[in-house]
């Protein structure tokens, strides 16, 4: 949640810093301002859908679930939910993938 709210701090002082004046098309530093945007957006898009991963695996644990391949059923190794806490299938189901 942290890292969600800096951000969007980040997000929202890029979009001020170029509505002030700046016109990224004829501003030397227009690339870089654009690139910085879609950068930190793509990451705020990316924190969000972790986020709901997380979400979903907690409820998934609220319900008894977790830790159950969503594929075949099985339990997934707890080796693989240590490495990644949000995985929804064993291994042997995301090598097939």
């Amino acid at each position: 949640m942290e890292r969600l709210a800096g951000l969007e701090r980040d997000f929202a002082s890029i979009v001020e810093s170029s509505g002030a004046g700046n016109d990224d098309e004829h501003d030397p530093e227009g690339a870089t301002i654009a690139f910085e945007r879609q950068h930190v957006a793509s990451l705020l898009t990316q924190t969000r859908e972790y986020l709901a991963e997380i979400d979903a695996a907690l409820e998934k644990l609220d319900q008894g679930d977790y830790g159950r391949c969503e594929n075949c059923g099985q339990p997934i190794a707890p080796e693989r939910l240590v490495a990644r806490p949000t995985a929804t299938t064993c291994i042997n189901c995301a090598r097939r993938r």
